[in-house]
């Protein structure tokens, strides 16, 4: 009796070991080319591209970094992650604060485009127009 089990067993993990793909977050292989996996078959494509619609998936900043050039202005560098199976275009504004955590009034704090393709990591940098700049505060909205 356990003998058959074992032996299922045994194939259940070469199999799962076969199908193993080592990956490297800095490629990106697109569905049309890279090899159909369990999670992302023909089949099962549609209906997991219909649910991420469904549940709403969309962008999501995973880091937000800042420090200062070799002149003096605080650079912002964002990192996002496009959950979505469609590329998802928005639009964002950084606005600039002093050290009093007051807005620094500049022309550069303007709604500015932005495009996420589907299930596809993103970044950006926004250098401050002024050296008083010591900390930031970004918003965003739908690109219409």
């Amino acid at each position: 009796m356990k003998k058959p089990i074992n032996i299922l067993f045994i194939s259940a993990v070469f199999v799962f070991v076969g199908c193993y793909e080592p990956k490297d977050t800095r490629i990106h292989l697109r569905e049309e080319i890279r090899s159909d996996t369990l999670d992302s078959s023909i089949v099962t494509r549609p209906v997991s591209h219909a649910f991420s619609a469904l549940i709403g998936e969309g962008i999501g900043i995973s880091r937000a970094v800042t420090r200062r050039n070799n002149a003096g202005f605080l650079e912002l560098h964002i990192e996002g992650f496009n959950k979505s199976y469609e590329t998802k275009r928005f639009r964002y504004r950084v606005e600039w604060l002093d050290a009093d955590g007051l807005l620094l009034e500049t022309k550069t704090s303007v709604w500015m485009p932005m495009s996420a393709m589907g299930k596809s990591p993103f970044s950006f940098k926004v250098v401050a127009p002024r050296t008083e700049a010591v900390n930031f505060r970004m918003d965003t909205r739908k690109w219409e």
